[in-house]
C-alpha cells in the first residue's frame, strides 16, 4: 500500500528515506505530517534535550561540607548537602 519516498531533512538538508513501514506506522498512529529531519537530526535534538546540567558549588549549611546543587545557591536559603538533605527528609 505504502512506497519508500525520498524526503529532505530541514536541519541539515540531506535526503532520508520514509520508507514504507514507517509510513504504515504513522498511519496507525494517526500522524498527518511526514516527518521533517532525518534520524541523525532528530538523535541529535533528543541528546541535546538530556544534556547534563550545570552544578553550582556551594557550603552545607548542616555540616559545612561541599555541596553540588542544580540551581545558584541564595544567600538568604540555607543549600545542604545529599547526605544532610536525605537525613532531613527521614526526620521529617
Amino acid at each position: 500500500m505504502y512506497a519508500d519516498k525520498i524526503l529532505v531533512c530541514n536541519e541539515c538538508g540531506q535526503e532520508f528515506v520514509f520508507c514504507a513501514g514507517a509510513q504504515d506506522f504513522y498511519a496507525a498512529r494517526g500522524f498527518q505530517n511526514e516527518p521533517k529531519k532525518c534520524k541523525a537530526c532528530r538523535a541529535a535534538r533528543k541528546d541535546a534535550a538530556h544534556a547534563p546540567r550545570e552544578l553550582f558549588t556551594a557550603v552545607c549549611a548542616a555540616c559545612g561540607g561541599e555541596a553540588k546543587v542544580p540551581f545558584e545557591p541564595k544567600s538568604d536559603r540555607p543549600v545542604y548537602c545529599s547526605s544532610c538533605f536525605s537525613k532531613m527528609r527521614e526526620n521529617g
